[in-house]
């Protein structure tokens, strides 16, 4: 039998990041906490938590803690119908993982939360990862949903199609200038700064790709920030892809072009759900889909 008091314990000092903070979420003492995740592993035969600032779950307490958010939702559904239940239980606000990418984040993603959390008692604890490796964070089970760019169902998981997040390449007027005076070229782009989010952002090497059927290693800053893109092209810095909801009113008012019209780029996206968490985050899901058909194109 799992000791549930030590789990919901083990759970708080990785989410709150320590035994004091954990000890008052809980209503407990710090010793009281201490106590509970050492019995544990000792039980277990493993450390469970990396004693730290903060404290971090090892792996084998991410499993533990995994297990626990599951519980938690499955009580906390519980709770709601037979609330005599729930009294004296000492869980606390269950706080749900889910992983978006930045640029769903950065433009239609909290809008389309926002309804659901109103009505909700539950917490988001929300990653940020490239829509093309959130589907990694569903596979580990670190996340009960994700916006993700694999329309293959994960193993576990439901599956809706959201549409399509519509990038643009653009730049500042004078950067334009600047670098493609005899037009954007694959010679000019090779020389001209771009921006890239991370080592895993691809969208400005496939657009190349894409436009002018060849690969070429454009010099670039590195600018891990979806709002950060936008302002550093309105200012020269370099030119990128850019979502449609941030690009188009800055290429209205003149302070962007587009740099090859009609070359935008689509990229798909899709709400994965944890089958066990799905029926509880119905809500949550139909605010994503009605959001997403809303602010997406038709993939």
């Amino acid at each position: 039998m799992i000791d549930y008091p030590a789990l919901r314990a083990l759970a708080s000092v990785v989410r709150t990041g320590s035994f004091e903070k954990a000890a008052s979420r809980l209503g407990v003492t710090p010793s009281a906490v201490s106590q509970r995740v050492k019995q544990l592993e000792e039980r277990l035969g493993t450390v469970l938590v990396a004693r730290g600032q903060p404290c971090t779950a090892t792996e084998a307490g991410e499993w533990l803690c995994r297990h626990a958010e599951q519980v938690g939702l499955l009580e906390e559904a519980l709770f709601r119908h037979l609330p005599a239940l729930g009294e004296g239980a000492g869980a606390g606000r269950v706080t749900v993982p889910i992983a978006t990418s930045a640029d769903s984040l950065g433009t239609w993603f909290l809008p389309a939360i926002a309804p659901f959390l109103a009505r909700s008692d539950l917490l988001l604890d929300i990653a940020v990862d490239d829509q093309d490796h959130t589907a990694d964070w569903l596979r580990r089970g670190q996340v009960l949903a994700a916006v993700t760019g694999l329309g293959r169902p994960v193993q576990g998981c439901r599956t809706v199609a959201l549409g399509a997040l519509r990038y643009r390449a653009t730049a500042s007027p004078a950067f334009a200038a600047r670098h493609f005076t005899g037009g954007v070229t694959p010679e000019a782009l090779a020389r001209a700064p771009t921006l890239t989010y991370n080592q895993k952002d691809l969208l400005q090497t496939r657009w190349i790709e894409r436009t002018f059927g060849m690969s070429i290693a454009a010099p670039t800053h590195w600018l891990p920030s979806t709002q950060g893109f936008v302002e550093a092209c309105r200012l020269g810095l370099g030119w990128a892809l850019n979502p449609v909801a941030l690009a188009d009113p800055l290429i209205a008012s003149g302070a962007l072009v587009e740099l090859v019209p009609d070359s935008g780029v689509d990229v798909p996206l899709y709400w994965q759900v944890n089958r066990l968490a799905a029926d509880r985050l119905e809500g949550l899901t139909r605010g994503i889909v009605s959001a997403a058909r809303d602010s997406l194109v038709p993939a």
